[in-house]
């Protein structure tokens, strides 16, 4: 069944805009029957605060990222998320070269991580709810050859923690308690049930 008239009518009225260039993010959303009326990033200087936790990084870059571009659409809906790995409580970057994709490879061969997925959604008139999801993500021991196969992929660039799990990586994951999509960049179950409380017509 498709969506009532008022619903649709709803939807219309007040658009959702998606505060993140993700092109992963936009996909995931499609799995769940959610298209956002406009991408805006809000484009913010990412870098952690002094001796701050990851789970904390994850939810200020969150709300941040809802916040700033919530003052550019009033009356919309506006989503944001933002997606931490970490070993401990170092958080790994987003590498740009192939040096520091390796470091994190090697930080990450053998042993388990965390992923913290912040998301913000704030409705029309200011109505704000959030969630904050931890993925625990084991891989195998890399060897040499697995570990240079998948720097020469190309795979971890831009990526949190220099891995995509849909790709390659998804090899190296031994186990996986938790959200697979927060992973990913987006847990969906949690994003589905912000849409849904706050009244926007999530399928």
């Amino acid at each position: 069944m498709g969506a009532s008239p008022d619903a649709a009518d709803r939807a219309a009225s007040r658009p959702l805009i998606l505060a993140s260039a993700s092109p992963r993010r936009r996909d995931l959303l499609a799995q769940i029957g959610v298209t956002p009326d406009r991408i805006d990033p809000a484009d913010l200087d990412e870098t952690p605060l002094p001796r701050e936790l990851p789970r904390d990084h994850a939810r200020r870059l969150a709300r941040a990222k809802a916040a700033a571009v919530a003052a550019r659409h009033p009356g919309a809906y506006v989503l944001a998320a933002d997606t931490v790995v970490a070993r401990g409580r170092r958080i790994l970057p987003k590498p740009a070269d192939a040096a520091t994709a390796g470091r994190c490879l090697d930080l990450l061969s053998g042993a388990a991580h965390h992923v913290y997925g912040g998301v913000v959604l704030i409705a029309p008139g200011g109505r704000t709810a959030e969630r904050l999801v931890d993925t625990r993500v084991a891989f195998k021991p890399l060897d040499a050859g697995e570990r240079a196969g998948y720097l020469d992929s190309g795979e971890w660039h831009g990526k949190a923690g220099g891995y995509a799990i849909q790709g390659r990586a998804a090899g190296f994951v031994r186990q996986l308690v938790g959200s697979y999509s927060n992973v990913v960049g987006l847990p969906l179950f949690e994003t589905r049930a912000l849409l849904r409380g706050l009244g926007y017509p999530a399928p």
